[in-house]
């Protein structure tokens, strides 16, 4: 298998993994654009368009939208369905807030040659340690 790791800062501790979801526009912070009782993302334009979050990895370059960003996230969670993991270019206080409500652990603040929305590809598997920033990736193909 091909791996790849990449190091980032630590935003929210613990250890994740699951399959990579990655947003290179984001998931915006609307109503309807992520459902808040199946976490199915219905953003119109979005690449994932039609694919749940729960257990994924969420790879972002930061919230997009509203303030209502991090409240569509943690109404999925309490219906049930969440990412397993945050993966973010930059942290934005939206995404923070998001974060930090849901108890998910994140990285972020990536070095510029190692953007993660570039690097890693949906269905990549992921591993992420939010304590220390580490993010391993093995490649899908």
């Amino acid at each position: 298998m091909n791996t790849f790791r990449l190091k980032a800062r630590g935003a929210y501790p613990g250890i994740a993994e699951g399959p990579a979801v990655v947003c290179p526009d984001s998931i915006a912070g609307n109503s309807g654009a992520l459902g808040d009782t199946d976490g199915v993302i219905y953003e119109k334009g979005n690449v994932n368009y039609g694919v749940c979050i729960n257990d994924a990895i969420l790879v972002v370059p930061c919230a997009k939208g509203s303030n209502g960003f991090s409240a569509h996230f943690k109404g999925a969670q309490i219906a049930g369905v969440k990412p397993a993991g945050w993966i973010s270019t930059r942290m934005d206080a939206r995404l923070g807030v998001a974060v930090a409500s849901m108890g998910i652990p994140a990285v972020t603040d990536f070095a510029d040659d190692e953007d993660p929305v570039v690097k890693i590809k949906t269905g990549d598997w992921i591993k992420i340690d939010g304590a220390t920033g580490e993010v391993l990736i093995t490649f899908k193909y």
